[in-house]
């Protein structure tokens, strides 16, 4: 296939070829062309998920592909064309945990434990962060979906391993997958399970508070993947802001970019940013040279003193060690 064709959509397939190729998951000779033709037809069929999670074989296919990969995962064995077809069996799962009739039963079956390998991974080169990029997109979509059975079940304690591998990837990914990986986390915080676990001790809140400052700190002040995470940030500081005993401890950790006017030009393109910004000024009692700009008449409050001071009193459990998920 010519370069210029690769980015046409898929010819239509009829519901039997689909099937068949479902059927073709299972014969390892099979395998990868039926990944490949399922993985590009994946948003015509609505049902595909149902017909793969209830077919027989076809979810085990698609978990031993996977398996088969951890051996590989060193950047002199892992090539290009691996990565490529595990990322087809991905986006297979990312259609299993989207669809509403076979996500129930893909938690229960732990499904997203298999990817933590994959986010895990040190290494950047591009079939490593494919691979990554892929696997985040999976919980991505877990998260998108607002089913309530999604954030308790990635804050169970042999589930809760996303949060780190989430704050790792914001910390040293590419600027794409520090996008994925800060949406779910703030989808987790916009859930009150999560954000009760995100403020259940002193360390695991500044934990979080601190990977979301470095972000901000080194946040190139255009883009559009620039303005797409800058969102997802300042969404996560609202949603603290608005936990009582995270809101006095955000004070001591408010980034300086906020506070002057690094981010007026986003702020005043985007109505709903400069409203959260505003939003999240008002929680803390914090002033922002940016929102004052904004909103002239005295919107923005005075800084206040904390009410509280710092420490074991904040939260459910005195600070003693960094965040274990």
């Amino acid at each position: 296939m010519h370069s210029s064709d690769s980015h046409l959509p898929p010819q239509p397939a009829s519901v039997d070829q689909i099937q068949q190729w479902i059927v073709e998951l299972c014969d390892p000779k099979t395998r990868e062309r039926a990944l490949l033709e399922l993985s590009k037809r994946r948003d015509q069929y609505t049902d595909l998920a149902v017909w793969i999670w209830h077919s027989f074989g076809g979810v085990a296919a698609l978990l031993q592909e996977i398996t088969e990969t951890f051996i590989l995962m060193e950047p002199q064995t892992l090539t290009a064309h691996q990565s490529n077809r595990v990322c087809n069996a991905l986006a297979l799962i990312q259609c299993l945990a989207s669809h509403n009739e076979t996500r129930k039963a893909f938690l229960e079956a732990r499904v997203p434990m298999f990817l933590y390998p994959f986010l895990s991974s040190s290494y950047n080169t591009r079939p490593f962060e494919y691979l990554r990029l892929t696997s985040l997109g999976v919980i991505g979509a877990l998260v998108k979906t607002d089913d309530p059975d999604v954030v308790p079940y990635l804050l169970q304690s042999e589930n809760s391993e996303i949060i780190p591998l989430c704050l790792k990837i914001m910390e040293v990914g590419t600027e794409l997958s520090k996008t994925v990986a800060v949406f779910i986390i703030q989808k987790i915080l916009s859930d009150e399970k999560g954000l009760t676990y995100m403020c259940a001790t002193y360390d695991r809140f500044t934990h979080v508070a601190n990977v979301l400052g470095k972000m901000i700190e080194n946040l190139p002040v255009d883009g559009k993947n620039s303005n797409r995470l800058f969102k997802h940030v300042l969404r996560c500081y609202v949603r603290f802001s608005e936990h009582i005993r995270a809101r006095d401890a955000l004070r001591s950790v408010f980034p300086q970019k906020f506070q002057d006017n690094t981010f007026l030009n986003q702020l005043r393109e985007d109505r709903a940013l400069s409203q959260w910004m505003l939003t999240l000024c008002r929680n803390i009692g914090i002033t922002s040279m940016a929102t004052s700009a904004l909103f002239p008449n005295g919107d923005t409050p005075p800084a206040t003193q904390s009410s509280m001071p710092l420490g074991s009193s904040f939260f459910c459990e005195p600070p003693t060690r960094q965040v274990d998920g």
